[in-house]
């Protein structure tokens, strides 16, 4: 059977091109289960693996795309059936494996899970890894004490992926957000998620010597990590935490151990590609029930595989806002 993908090539001199192509079945990896895919997303991974491929790739030609939604065709895993509607995040698909940016995918059983009651694929789509990650750090914050009225939570890097769904999430379940960005053009759209105040990214943007200055957060969900994280850590409240799920303002972390000794603050880290199956079926039944179906699709970006390459550059650029839904079959 023939499917439609967009085609990552690598030519000898390293330059990459991603173009739409057709395959048959039979090109496809191996895998347990082959999924007519339907819908998937854009990350900031995604952007790497359509370019140069930040490392991620192992082997030319590629397919990326790390998130897919769609129903099973064939299984050789009793616990799937064709027809079944199924999500796929993480485990290294769309990096290492070929992945969804294609109208199939072959992959193993025990990396899909079942559609969450409630959410159609295009949804679950919008959710995508950055969603699923929001909701594990505000499940990680909430197992670490947060609770609505401690106080206000710092969402950095709000108006991305990860941000804009953990703001609207946070809003949602009665949390005072503090929405951290960069581009005064996404207040609005930040505040129309839950979002009380709008943080402008140079307040936070430069380290002190100071290692700590006065408490005001009562939690945090950071997507940036470097010198921003630094900053907020030294005005984290006691025994408040901080989970980091991303590093879009660099890896390095220039801060001091002072906040961890004097103010007992916890920074988690938050992981989705390897995460456990039973954490993830969790994070997708209080995503289901939590968030807001109407904001989340305000957050969507719709687009189809042609749409991607110049998408992928957007991203990488900090200028894709929301949740790019990308319709395989459009």
């Amino acid at each position: 059977m023939s499917f439609r993908a967009l085609l990552v090539a690598k030519a000898e001199d390293g330059a990459t091109q991603a173009t739409v192509q057709t395959l048959e079945d039979a090109d496809l990896p191996a895998g347990d289960v082959t999924v007519a895919v339907e819908y998937s997303t854009l990350n900031y991974k995604d952007g790497l693996c359509l370019g140069p491929g930040g490392g991620l790739v192992r082997q030319y030609p590629h397919i990326p795309g790390i998130d897919f939604a769609g129903r099973v065709a064939q299984s050789d895993d009793p616990r799937y059936t064709p027809g079944d509607k199924v999500v796929l995040t993480g485990w290294r698909v769309g990096e290492a494996h070929w992945g969804g940016y294609a109208t199939r995918a072959r992959v193993k059983a025990d990396w899909l899970v079942p559609l969450p009651t409630g959410l159609t694929t295009r949804q679950a789509m919008a959710v995508g890894t950055a969603g699923l990650t929001a909701m594990l750090a505000v499940m990680a914050l909430e197992d670490h004490g947060l609770k609505p009225g401690n106080g206000p939570v710092l969402v950095t890097g709000a108006a991305g992926g990860v941000g804009s769904v953990a703001t609207a999430l946070l809003a949602r379940l009665g949390y005072e957000v503090a929405a951290v960005t960069g581009r005064p053009e996404t207040a609005e759209y930040l505040t129309s998620l839950g979002a009380a105040r709008i943080v402008p990214r140079a307040d936070l943007a430069e380290t002190v010597k100071r290692p700590l200055e006065s408490e005001i957060w009562a939690g945090c969900v950071d997507a940036v990590g470097g010198a921003m994280l630094a900053r907020v850590l030294g005005q984290m409240r006691y025994g408040a935490s901080v989970a980091a799920v991303g590093l879009a303002g660099g890896a390095a972390l220039p801060a001091t151990v002072v906040p961890f000794l004097l103010r007992g603050v916890n920074l988690l880290g938050i992981d989705s590609v390897m995460c456990p199956t039973a954490r993830r079926l969790q994070a997708w039944q209080r995503i289901s029930r939590d968030l807001p179906l109407d904001l989340l699709e305000s957050m969507v970006q719709p687009a189809t595989l042609a749409d991607l390459p110049a998408l992928g550059a957007a991203i990488l650029n900090g200028g894709v806002q929301g949740r790019v839904v990308v319709d395989v079959n459009g």
